[in-house]
Formats: C-alpha cells, structure tokens, sequence
C-alpha cells in the first residue's frame, strides 16, 4: 500500500518535531511550544493522528537493560523471487519478536532484518529455527559492535 505525503505546514512540522522528541508531552506545554493556543493544537494533532502521519506513540527502550544487548543485521537471499515466496518469507518475519525491522532491498540481498538478541547462542537458535522457513537460499550475518547514531525522529523541517 502507498501512503502518499501529506501537505504539512510550518505548524504541523513543529508539531512533529516535538512531539517526536517527547511523546508524554501535554497538550498545554506543546501547544506553548509551537505557539498555538491549546484547543487549536489539540486539532492539530487530531488531525495528523487521523491523516496517519502520527501512526502511534512508543516508549523508546534500552535494549541493554533488557537484556538485548545484541544486534545482528542480517541479509537474506531466497531461492526465488515471486510473489508467493516473498509473501511467504514477511509473513514468518512478521511472527518473529526478534526481528525488530525488515526491508524488502535491491542488491545483493532480497531482504535486510535487525534481529536483537540476549547472546549468541540465541542467536543460532534463531537462525537454525528461521532457515525452516521455505525458499531461504543464503543468510548472511553482520554483528552490530556498537551504535554509533540510533534515532526515530524523522527529519520533517
């Protein structure tokens, strides 16, 4: 499905830009923050939530505390690329905690995941479970050393 832009003004953005850096906010201090009195704010984020700019609001949590303190980046290559066998493969992504995030690519690979994990181990329990899954022809794994820049907040200025 396509999602296309919608027309966002200076407000709207500012809105974004806030409330992507702290959901919790009120509506009383965002609305001070964006210079908006506070019905015509609360409007404002209505209206983005129903227009599904706003898709929801999450708490960002350390993978570490968690007990997640791994990240592999894996490319997945399978064995045929029509559309039954792509369906096939998001669908048991889907299924899989551990995999945080999942892109259908161009290259080498058909897909790119982040898998989090408690340790290695996990991780080959992971793997030797995930290749059950029909039409897997190559799985190549790149360990994450540490972040370097992690973020959610888009770029709406």
């Amino acid at each position: 499905m396509t999602t296309l832009p919608v027309a966002l003004d200076d407000i709207d953005r500012r809105v974004l830009e806030q409330l992507q850096r702290d959901g919790r906010l009120s509506n009383a201090e965002l609305a001070e923050r964006v210079g908006l009195s506070s019905s015509p704010c609360w409007r404002r984020v209505k209206a983005l939530e129903a227009a599904g700019v706003i898709k929801g609001y999450v708490a960002v949590v350390d993978a570490k505390a968690v007990g997640l303190p791994v990240n592999v980046f894996v490319n997945v290559s399978l064995s045929t690329q029509v559309e039954a066998a792509l369906q096939r493969f998001e669908k048991a992504v889907r299924q899989r905690p551990e995999v945080m995030e999942c892109y259908l690519m161009t290259g080498d690979s058909d897909y790119l995941l982040r898998v989090v994990v408690p340790d290695l181990e996990a991780y080959e329990r992971f793997v030797m479970d995930f290749t059950k899954i029909a039409g897997i022809a190559q799985i190549r794994s790149s360990f994450a050393l540490r972040p370097v820049k992690q973020g959610s907040a888009l770029p709406v200025r």
